[in-house]
């Protein structure tokens, strides 16, 4: 198969702008939370139900999402999720109910768990040294996109209201699937790789249930889905509830929840290139070093945020400092673990393997918001937010530990499988590319 002539920053271009949309319009529903909660009279338990819900049908999406990538056109399936992504919104702001809220909220989990394939396409532009600062650059359209949704939340919910707000961006989905429908190309599978980035032509290589259970069997891959499964929880607490607690627990106006909260958006949209970088930096001297930055990133996170959550409500300005400083580490792991993923996955199941992760993490995080509310509801949001914070980050310190012990046979063993098959491209007289210079990975 020939390679296209695409231009690779184009398209991170559009996948950039996609997922800055895409995040924007599923975070928006917590700054949107108080009003929302208002218009359909209900309490903590019932508005974590809505959380959950979409988080239930995005878990359930992820393995269908991760077969269909690695067997079909990636961009064409991404140009599906995004016109979904955009009619589920409409859909949930037309709602006249609650119980109807409820339905068509959790439809907007279905282009939830499509970000597989994106990834998936990315590690074919770009190679295995330069993944982590590719993915820190794309993740940090969360934050962007959170703090997109506290400006929209925050100061033109009191004017336009918050179905008006989901009108918006729904209508911007639909735009971007006609964008990725037409502009979007699929790249060969593997074509980065550094065995197989000399050669001319590269074979067609699809999912096979073979290469699915060779994965499943990676002794790192199951730790790093453990500590995924854990690793979501604070996430999501964070996401749907914070903002809900600085206003009614610390007392904080609207001013100063935005003003606090961008600041330390802001910081912590820089963690996401950081952790991507220094992953990237320590990984040509070791496999280890994408794991070692998220075990530093995941444990600071824990302590950090212990020590800000119980510093008394009066004190807001230690406690925005505090919170800044937390934000710049809890990032740091995020970009490193799908790079992680991709260095022991072969190029044809690797949307299948961020998808089981991201299922399982899903499985777990599912729960979390409205766990948090029972907690809120028993005890104080206060409570909610350090118990399952600290809890699951220092649990996935241990898993990450583990990892780094099981990581550098996981790397080998695909280094040799993707050698072998280099090998074979070179037999069936798949030529190289004149004067093409292959990055080598670290082999330990």
């Amino acid at each position: 198969m020939k390679r296209p002539t695409q231009k690779r920053w184009y398209v991170i271009a559009i996948f950039f702008t996609f997922m800055l949309l895409h995040q924007t319009d599923k975070l928006l529903i917590g700054p949107l939370t108080t009003p929302i909660m208002e218009t359909f009279g209900i309490n903590e338990v019932q508005m974590g139900a809505v959380f959950t819900g979409a988080l239930v049908v995005g878990a359930v999406c992820y393995p269908l999402w991760g077969i269909m990538y690695d067997r079909y056109a990636r961009p064409k399936l991404l140009a599906g999720a995004s016109f979904i992504w955009g009619a589920t919104t409409w859909l949930s702001a037309i709602a006249p109910g609650y119980g109807s809220f409820l339905a068509t909220r959790a439809t907007t989990g279905i282009d939830d768990s499509s970000y597989p394939g994106l990834y998936s396409l990315v590690s074919d532009y770009f190679g295995p040294n330069m993944r982590g600062k590719i993915y820190g650059f794309l993740q940090l359209t969360s934050p962007f996109g959170y703090m997109l949704g506290m400006v929209l939340g925050l100061l033109l919910s009191g004017t336009l209201g918050w179905r008006n707000i989901f009108y918006i961006t729904g209508i911007l989905g639909i735009l971007l699937s006609v964008i990725i429908f037409f502009f979007v190309k699929e790249v060969p599978r593997g074509q980065s790789e550094p065995e197989l980035a000399s050669l001319e032509h590269i074979s067609i290589y699809r999912l096979n249930w073979k290469s699915v259970v060779s994965l499943l069997k990676k002794p790192s891959l199951f730790f790093l889905i453990l500590q995924g499964f854990f690793g979501v929880f604070p996430w999501n607490v964070i996401i749907y509830w914070f903002f809900r607690y600085l206003e009614t627990e610390r007392g904080y106006n609207s001013n100063e929840v935005f003003l606090t909260m961008v600041i330390a958006v802001v910081v912590l949209a820089a963690g996401y290139p950081l952790g991507g970088f220094l992953g990237d930096a320590l990984f040509k001297r070791t496999v280890r070093g994408r794991v070692i930055v998220s075990t530093i990133g995941v444990f600071t996170g824990a302590v950090l945020l212990y020590l800000t959550m119980n510093i008394p409500f009066d004190n807001k300005l230690l406690f925005g400092i505090m919170l800044t400083l937390t934000a710049i580490f809890i990032p740091f792991a995020s970009p490193n673990v799908v790079s992680t993923v991709y260095d022991i996955a072969l190029p044809e199941v690797r949307s299948t393997a961020v998808a089981v992760e991201n299922f399982l993490e899903s499985i777990g995080a599912a729960m979390t918001p409205l766990i948090a509310g029972l907690i809120a509801v028993d005890r104080s949001l206060h409570a909610a937010i350090i118990i399952i914070c600290t809890s699951t980050w220092m649990l996935c310190t241990v898993f990450f530990i583990i990892v780094a012990f099981l990581i550098p046979k996981d790397v080998h063993n695909l280094r040799q499988e993707l050698k072998a098959r280099a090998e074979a491209e070179a037999a069936a007289g798949h030529v190289s590319i004149p004067g093409a210079k292959p990055v080598p990975v670290p082999v330990e």
